[in-house]
């Protein structure tokens, strides 16, 4: 199975600028010569629309974040669950319900305080309260509590195998707090990792700086897990809608590291000599969620003339630009994945007009038209926002696009009545029930069904590994047939890194513990 940790990077020889290249780049700000030798500036695709790790399941959102606060457990670069702030995996007792969590002594948190037991329990119980992924798991906690000062026990209802799963994922994450830091919304950011909120200046920058008081973990670094180290002492998170100013930044040397490049920008990126274009393959899946609770969307039919109008192809080759940079696949797990299935492949790609037009006149549907919530700010969102449109204007939908920043994208379509389809994209990870947030409850476009109750509830009442892959194909199926979000392919990611940062590791959050810097 490949994994979102694998990567082409490829060295050339140096770009030179032409002047309105360093016209573009001047207007950014100050060259990295002029920072401290132990700080990097990261450009990022926009401004992050909260701090708060459990108030968002936006990427930026955990991007910055996971710097500051750490989860119980964590990913390997094989996607394997590892301990973080716990000592060890768990102990599961024989029925699978009751999990009991050593915590690590000598954690810090960044007010000096040791973290304990009281810290993992509040947090916890604020995550289960606020997340869409922990809202689903509520439902079958029956209990978190401290059974001394460093061990907590998470008492279940019903068999939940993708538990560790969940408290690992980075977005919308279960990062443990100072309790006396918990409130809603959060005002303090007190946290373990290795760096420390300093200050924000909202559409300039996210400021964070080493904890000194940091305790890592002693196994060698593998993803997400193993020992994290704040070699530089300043991370500098900034704002930079524009992908081609992001492209040309890390090229001038205005930037150590640029995030979400356009394709088209990778023979620029390859032929500078000061930055090596990344690019992980696969990285992760665009997908366009349906409003299933009102408004035209609300009728399956009309959400099934919606996919079967899609040519998948065409929408990605919009996006993404050379077939290298894309895959059409109707899977939502490649071969060599346990969940690997073909249910409900007749129904993608179909890019019928023809049939999507009598869907909705079996639907009635009226010509409201469907409203496309998307954003520039990751460009093959808004270049397949386009395609789509046109090919459910020739389906028979009227459509308007409604485009705007990330941020108030996020904002939005948290209210169903602002939005039909929006466009957004996931990493791609390896358990089914961590992305994207729609197969659980809570989740933007409020998808709930008899059908997905019976399919979710098989799939996750068994334990056995293998017993769960047959039943994927059950819950991949009712997708298909009900249409809370068309899946439309999968997609890589091309980023650039200066040469002046050393030990950076691709991942699909991307993380900057244990990178430092040259002159």
């Amino acid at each position: 199975m490949s994994t979102p940790f694998s990567i082409l990077t490829h060295l050339n020889r140096r770009h030179v600028l032409g002047a309105i290249g360093l016209a573009t780049v001047a207007a950014v700000g100050a060259p990295l010569a002029a920072l401290a030798q132990t700080s990097v500036n990261l450009a990022m695709i926009g401004e992050p629309q909260s701090l708060d790790p459990m108030a968002s399941t936006a990427d930026l959102v955990s991007i910055i974040m996971q710097h500051v606060y750490e989860p119980l457990y964590t990913f390997d670069d094989k996607w394997v669950v590892k301990p973080m702030l716990a000592s060890d995996m768990p102990k599961i007792s024989a029925d699978g319900k009751t999990y009991t969590i050593e915590i690590r002594k000598g954690v810090k948190l960044h007010n000096g305080r040791e973290l304990d037991s009281g810290d993992v329990v509040a947090s916890l119980k604020r995550w289960v309260e606020m997340t869409p992924r922990g809202k689903a798991l509520g439902k079958s906690i029956t209990g978190i509590v401290a059974k001394d000062g460093n061990t907590v026990e998470i008492a279940l209802s019903d068999v939940q195998p993708a538990l560790l799963a969940h408290l690992a994922l980075p977005s919308g994450f279960a990062g443990i707090m100072a309790k006396e830091s918990i409130a809603t919304p959060l005002v303090e950011f007190v946290g373990t990792g290795p760096y420390k909120f300093r200050e924000r200046k909202p559409d300039q920058f996210v400021v964070l700086v080493k904890h000194d008081g940091y305790n890592a973990r002693s196994e060698a670094p593998s993803g997400y897990a193993g020992k994290r180290e704040a070699k530089v002492d300043e991370l500098r998170f900034i704002p930079v809608p524009n992908a081609n100013t992001r492209t040309e930044g890390v090229i001038a040397g205005q930037y150590h590291f640029a995030d979400q490049l356009p394709v088209e920008s990778n023979k620029k990126v390859t032929a500078a000599g000061n930055v090596s274009p990344v690019l992980t393959m696969p990285y992760g899946f665009p997908y366009f969620p349906t409003n299933t609770v009102q408004g035209p969307m609300k009728d399956v039919k009309i959400r099934q003339a919606f996919q079967m109008a899609l040519n998948a192809e065409e929408i990605l080759m919009a996006g993404f630009g050379d077939p290298k940079f894309y895959a059409v696949s109707a899977e939502h797990f490649p071969k060599g994945s346990p969940f690997y299935s073909e249910a409900g492949k007749g129904q993608y790609n179909k890019g019928d007009a023809a049939g999507a037009k009598k869907l909705l006149a079996e639907a009635k549907y009226d010509g409201t038209p469907i409203r496309i919530l998307n954003s520039k700010q990751y460009d093959y969102h808004h270049r397949m926002a386009l395609v789509m449109a046109e090919q459910l204007k020739a389906a028979g939908f009227a459509v308007t696009l409604d485009v705007v920043d990330w941020a108030t994208l996020v904002q939005r379509r948290a209210d169903p009545a602002v939005w039909d389809i929006y466009v957004t994209h996931s990493a791609f990870l390896p358990e089914p029930m961590l992305s994207p947030p729609q197969l659980g409850d809570g989740a933007p476009g409020g998808w709930k069904s008899p059908a997905k109750d019976a399919a979710l509830a098989a799939f996750n009442s068994e334990p056995d590994a293998a017993k769960r892959g047959a039943l994927w194909a059950k819950v991949q199926q009712t997708v298909y047939d009900e249409v809370p979000y068309i899946r439309v392919g999968n997609f890589a990611a091309l980023s650039g890194v200066s040469n002046k940062m050393k030990g950076y590791t691709p991942m699909p959050w991307p993380a900057f513990w244990n990178v430092s810097v040259t002159p």
